[in-house]
């Protein structure tokens, strides 16, 4: 009864369309336009479709966050209940404002996306918070990379209490000494943190952002676990054979054939880690520095405040983002190696891989890092609050004045919440790439670019170019 629609997704990807739709029963043959409509049968416009997808993209992001956050929360503390709330409150308002002939007017469109990244300020601050109460506040740490041996487990993704409770049942088995614990990707800030560092078998961090992981799996002996995204699955590529007998996967994240875990229970994990062979093949001297929550930046505001007066620190660079793969990202790396000596890096999420393996030293005549680890993507905010302490110390009423410049990478739907979290706030000026969102059109970038001076990088094929003309521009 349903080949009525046979061929029609390949027709609508084989044609340059402004809009698609096909969430009611008004939807015309194929979706509303998949013929190259403007306009849906309901009145609603390309632009307001657009703007609409951004909104769903915002809200997967604040969702994954949310989530996140909810494992962590106080059960007994109204305030963390009502902060929850808030945010389910926007979810759920955000996703009724997509539903059919709910909305056509602009300016509710884009006070609707301004209310749901101020609710990504509260969500990243939110679990933020619950983060240091559970963990302690992040301080810097040198970890091992690409160092390994004995039986193991390595973790990718970015739940932090689930690690946790990992190595709280691996010493409750009193198997510390036979088992260790290595993490992958966006886990490696979770060496900053005080009380996952009690855990001695915690050791050091195997390969750079989500993408390595097939090739990277298939290298590693031991057991695997992926407790958030980014999983990439065998229709992505056949490597995952090679280790889809020993990947665990955990809550919502899954794969055709790997093994589950359920009600936190990691024994089954545990016993497969020590029938594995012990991990061989992983005996670099690298090593990586992580840690500098801005809760820890924060106490050096004395140091930083008077480099900056004394013209010691000239710029901060944000350089941050979730990485994806390809040459473009090169883009950050190049941008990273040429900033000027007087200026910091402050970065979190999987793109610092890009770069953190550069020693950038500290800022000369003094005692500050040029490099400042945030954390995981989540840890975003941190830029902000040190922004808006920089700004109360100096006396700068708006925070695009401060001598800050943005440059994100983004992949996914975290990086809409997060950069619609920036908008909230007014920050203007930011640099996005390596391409631009394929949700924005022409109408939309003319209001970012009006508004906000968002700058599109836009997949330069040549990223050292690119990134030298880019950051002439920025230093000027």
């Amino acid at each position: 009864m349903f080949d009525m629609f046979s061929g029609k997704k390949e027709d609508v990807a084989s044609k340059n369309i402004d809009m698609f739709c096909y969430q009611c029963e008004m939807s015309m043959v194929g979706g509303c336009g998949s013929n190259g409509q403007d306009i849906g049968i309901c009145g609603k416009s390309a632009l307001e479709s657009r703007l609409q997808d951004m909104m769903i993209f915002g809200v997967k992001g604040l969702a994954a966050y949310r989530s996140h956050a909810r494992e962590l929360i106080n059960e007994g503390s109204q305030e963390d209940r009502d902060r929850l709330l808030k945010i389910d409150d926007v979810i759920s308002q955000s996703m009724y404002f997509t539903l059919t002939n709910v909305n056509f007017n602009f300016d509710e469109h884009i006070a609707q996306l301004m209310k749901l990244g101020s609710a990504g300020v509260e969500v990243l601050d939110l679990l933020s918070d619950s983060h240091t109460k559970h963990f302690g506040v992040p301080t810097p740490v040198k970890i091992t990379q690409n160092r390994a041996e004995g039986h193991a487990i390595l973790v990718s993704g970015h739940n932090l209490d689930m690690l946790s409770e990992l190595l709280k049942r691996i010493k409750e088995r009193r198997l510390e000494e036979k088992i260790n614990v290595y993490t992958h990707s966006e886990m490696l800030p979770a060496h900053g943190y005080p009380h996952l560092r009690e855990y001695k078998n915690l050791k050091g961090n195997i390969g750079k952002a989500w993408f390595d992981q097939t090739g990277l799996f298939s290298k590693w002996q031991g057991a695997i676990v992926v407790n958030t995204n980014c999983i990439v699955p065998r229709d992505k590529s056949t490597k995952v054979d090679n280790y889809i007998d020993r990947i665990y996967t955990y809550d919502i994240v899954g794969i055709e054939g790997a093994k589950k875990i359920e009600n936190n229970d990691y024994d089954a994990l545990i016993d497969h880690a020590l029938q594995l062979p012990k991990v061989s093949g992983f005996e670099s001297d690298e090593t990586l520095t992580t840690g500098h929550h801005y809760k820890t930046i924060l106490t050096l505001a004395p140091q930083i405040l008077e480099a900056v007066s004394e013209g010691k620190i000239t710029k901060f660079f944000v350089i941050a983002g979730c990485d994806a793969p390809g040459k473009g990202g090169e883009y950050f790396r190049e941008m990273a190696k040429e900033l000027p000596p007087s200026a910091v890096i402050i970065t979190s999420s999987c793109g610092k891989f890009r770069f953190n393996d550069i020693d950038f030293g500290n800022v000369p005549g003094t005692q500050i890092p040029r490099y400042l680890d945030l954390g995981q993507c989540n840890d975003s905010n941190g830029a902000v609050h040190i922004a808006i302490a920089v700004a109360n110390a100096l006396g700068v009423k708006d925070l695009n004045d401060l001598p800050v410049e943005i440059v994100l990478s983004w992949m996914e739907q975290k990086a809409v919440i997060i950069l619609l979290a920036l908008f909230s706030l007014g920050i203007k000026n930011i640099y996005l790439g390596p391409k631009a969102p394929q949700f924005i059109n022409s109408d939309i970038a003319k209001f970012l670019v009006d508004t906000f001076n968002i700058h599109v990088i836009d997949n330069p094929k040549e990223p050292q170019i690119q990134a030298k003309k880019d950051l002439e521009e920025l230093l000027a």
